[in-house]
C-alpha cells in the first residue's frame, strides 16, 4: 500500500511511527502463523501419503480377491449376493478451526441390516468374496481419512499462500515505505530545527546591534 505525501510534522511523524509499530507487530505475527501452517501442513502431507498409500494397497487386495470370486461364481450368483448392502452408513460433516482455517472433518455411523453383517448366505459364494465385502468394508474409513486429510491440506495451501502474500506486502512495500517517509520528515524537521536556529541566532545578533548602537 502506497504512502500517501503527508506533512513533514511531529503529529504526522508520531502517527507514522505508530504505524510503523503495528506493521511491524502484523510481520511478526503473520511469520508466526505462517510457520506454523507450514508445520500442520508437512503433518497431514505425511498422514496423507501414508493413508493413499494404505488405501491403493486394500483396494488392489479387495479388487484381486473380488476378481477371484467372479472366477469362481456364476455371474447371476454374483449380483444376486451383492444385491442388499449389509450396512447403512451416514456420514456428516463437522467444521473444525485449524488456524484460523475451517477444515472438514467426517464422521461415520453405520447401522447393521436385518442381513446381518454378509448380504448373503454362504451356501454359494466363495470365500474370496468374503474377503473382497470385509476389504472394502474396512476401506471406508481409511477412504473418510484420506479425504479429509486431502481437503484440509489444500485448504492450508491456500491460507499459507495468502498469509504469504500478506507478509511479503508488509515486508518489502508497506515497512520499507513507512520506514522512508518517517526518515524524510525527520530530515525535514531537522532542517526546520536548523533554520529556526539559525534565525534566533541573527535576531540575537541584531538586539545585540541595536543596543550597542543605543548604548553609544
Amino acid at each position: 500500500m502506497a504512502i500517501a505525501n503527508v506533512n513533514p510534522t511531529r503529529m504526522e511523524l508520531t502517527k507514522l511511527k505508530k504505524r510503523l509499530n503495528t506493521a511491524r507487530r502484523g510481520h511478526r505475527l503473520l511469520k508466526d502463523k505462517r510457520d506454523e501452517l507450514m508445520k500442520r501442513f508437512l503433518i497431514l502431507v505425511r498422514e496423507n501419503k501414508e493413508l493413499r498409500e494404505k488405501t491403493e494397497e486394500g483396494i488392489k487386495l479387495a479388487n484381486k480377491s473380488f476378481v477371484a470370486a467372479k472366477s469362481v461364481m456364476r455371474p447371476d450368483i454374483l449380483d444376486e449376493s451383492l444385491m442388499l448392502p449389509p450396512k447403512k452408513v451416514e456420514v456428516t460433516l463437522q467444521i473444525e478451526n485449524m488456524m484460523s482455517v475451517n477444515v472438514p472433518v467426517f464422521k461415520k455411523s453405520d447401522e447393521t441390516m436385518e442381513t446381518g453383517d454378509l448380504p448373503y448366505g454362504f451356501g454359494f459364494t466363495s470365500s474370496e468374496l468374503d474377503q473382497a465385502v470385509s476389504g472394502y468394508r474396512q476401506l471406508l474409513d481409511t477412504m473418510l481419512g484420506l479425504a479429509q486429510r486431502e481437503k484440509s491440506a489444500q485448504l492450508l495451501a491456500d491460507e499459507i499462500e495468502k498469509t504469504r502474500r500478506r507478509v511479503n506486502a508488509l515486508e518489502y512495500v508497506m515497512i520499507p515505505q513507512l520506514t522512508d517517509k518517517i526518515r524524510e520528515i525527520t530530515m525535514k524537521l531537522e532542517e526546520n530545527e536548523r533554520g529556526n536556529i539559525v534565525r534566533l541566532m541573527k535576531v540575537k545578533d541584531m538586539i545585540l546591534e541595536q543596543k550597542l548602537y543605543v548604548d553609544k
